[in-house]
Parts: C-alpha cells; structure tokens; sequence
C-alpha cells in the first residue's frame, strides 16, 4: 500500500518482531509499494528483512471477518512455507516464527509476516518481458504445479467467486442512489452507471465459465494465483517469486493467463512439460476473474466513506482503466 496506517507506529511493529520473531530492530523504514499489503524494512544486527502488515477489516479480496480472514491468510502462507521446503526455493516465503507459525496477529486488526530481504532486479506490474525470461518464469510455474498432494493438502481450494461480487451487483442495481462517500464517490458510481450493460455481461459471462470450470477438479494444482512482473525479482541465482498470500489450489489457467504474451508461446511449452492440456475457456474465466474482482473491489472501496489518498486515487485511476 502507498499510504501507511496510521495506528501502527515501528514502536508496535517492532515490538511484534521481537516478540513473535525473536527479531531486534535497529533501524524501520516503511516502503511504498505494491497494493493490498503494508511493507517495511527492518534492519537488524547482521541483515535486513521485509515486513508485511495486512489489515484484517480491509482484505476484502479475502472476504469475511477478521479471523475468517486470518485463517485464509495463514493456510496460504503455510502453504507456500511446505512447497519452499519441499523444493520450490524459488520462492520467498515466511520465515517461521518463535512458535513455528508463518503469520502472527498485531492486535485485533493486523497481522505480519516476515520475509528475507531478497536484493535483485524488480519490475513493474505491466513490464514487458522477452522471450527467454518468460520461459524462465514458466519453468517456476511448471514447478509448482507439480507439488505432490501431501505438501499442497492445507491449501484452500479456489472457489471461483468473484470478491464483493454481492456489493457490485447492489451497485448495479440502484444506479441512482448517490455515492456521497467521499471524492471518488460520485464519478465512480456515474462512470459506473454508464457502463452497466457491458459489466452485466461480463458477469454472466463469467458465471458460465465458472460452473464449467468446476465440473473439472482433478485439472486442480497448486498455484501461485498472481506470477505478473510485480511479484518478481531477477537475481543473480534466478529469478524469484514473491507475495504468496493469493496462493490457492486451483485450474492450472490461473497462473498461465497473466504469463501467456499472446503468442500461444507459454501454452504449448507448458502443454510439453507437463503433458497437461490448457483450456480456452478457463484463460478467459481467469482473464474476466481479474477485471471483475477489481471493478467489483474497487467500486465497494469508493462506494465506503473514503479520503482522498494515493491509495485511493489509485483504485480510482484502475477503476477507470477496467471500466474502459
């Protein structure tokens, strides 16, 4: 996240690590970056580590309450810890706690997880890559996909929903009931309105994939659920992948859509090593999944009483973008 909150000062942070890590700060800085999570850097005694702070009552993408929310956290992290340690070392993952977990609860409202700080090259979300790299990218995926049954068995299963789905459709419905909810409020809810027709068939669209999709459960791996440049990091020793805290067992589509330049080039070299075939139908439900959870995300967040920050800018600006 861009904005830092405002009740969670290093001194509380620092107490976390201490407490749960056994990590004694010298020096915190907050970085940023990235959109969903809060991020510091921690310098201890001897190295650097890179903190996520996730807010509970926000994780709309995870839906529920708190500790609902807590669980789904903790069951992806967990698992993305055994598939590390297992074989997929590409991965940066949590390092465990005192106790043996991967996540652990800051007060009613937040939880963190620490992770090694990795030096390297990072890209921007929309980075086009070449050729070489993007087969190199696809040699992690085919990894993880073929994570045996008994290292991905705490994963939860994806359940091809799209997130505030329900608050979306609540918007669609009542196009005249005004958002004065903040700034956004308003143009979103107009912006919106003028484009109800096309998000409506995108819906049902995305509803009959879905149920298609679902028939096929033994197509289902383990995946990573966002490889886009954003989460990787070219080092000397390869490339890594990061931010972990979307993985789910799902269709192998999940993973192959974002990847896939458009060429079938990703496709066929997956479809060759691992002798699994990739369906149409599940890249489209994927493609259509990504555009809808962020107009449906992103609606639910502005239709909420709001300030104008540069978080919210910037779910003003994608939600413009996805509505176009």
């Amino acid at each position: 996240m861009l904005t830092r909150p405002q009740d969670m000062p290093d001194s509380v942070l620092a107490d976390a690590l201490r407490t749960g890590w056994g990590l004694e700060p010298v020096s915190m800085e907050y970085l940023a970056v990235g959109f969903g999570s809060h991020h510091w850097r921690a310098d201890i005694d001897g190295g650097a580590w890179f903190v996520t702070v996730d807010d509970l009552t926000a994780r709309r993408d995870l839906a529920g309450d708190p500790g609902d929310v807590f669980r789904r956290l903790r069951a992806a992290l967990a698992t993305a810890r055994a598939t590390y340690e297992h074989a997929a070392t590409f991965a940066v993952v949590p390092v465990r706690t005192v106790d043996g977990d991967v996540v652990r609860r800051v007060g009613d409202r937040y939880a963190a997880a620490v992770y090694p700080y990795v030096d390297g090259r990072r890209h921007a979300f929309d980075a086009a890559l070449g050729a070489s790299d993007r087969r190199c990218i696809l040699e992690l995926i085919v990894a993880l996909h073929a994570t045996p049954q008994a290292i991905r068995a705490g994963a939860l299963v994806d359940d091809l929903q799209i997130p505030e789905r329900d608050e979306l459709l609540h918007a669609l419905d009542r196009p005249g009931s005004r958002w004065d909810t903040g700034p956004y409020g308003e143009p979103a809810r107009l912006l919106l309105t003028n484009r109800a027709a096309g998000v409506a068939r995108l819906l049902d669209r995305h509803n009959r994939l879905a149920t298609e999709a679902r028939g096929r459960r033994e197509r289902m791996v383990l995946t990573h659920g966002e490889p886009h440049p954003g989460n990787l990091i070219e080092t000397d020793s390869g490339w890594r992948l990061v931010d972990w805290d979307t993985t789910l067992i799902a269709p192998p589509e999940r993973d192959l859509w974002i990847v896939e330049p458009g060429d079938g080039s990703i496709i066929s070299a997956y479809e060759a090593a691992t002798g699994r075939s990739v369906l149409p139908s599940v890249l489209e439900l994927y493609r259509l999944s990504w555009q809808l959870a962020d107009i449906a995300l992103f609606v639910a967040q502005l239709r909420q009483p709001h300030d104008d920050t540069e978080d919210v800018r910037e779910s003003w600006t994608a939600l413009r973008q996805n509505l176009q």
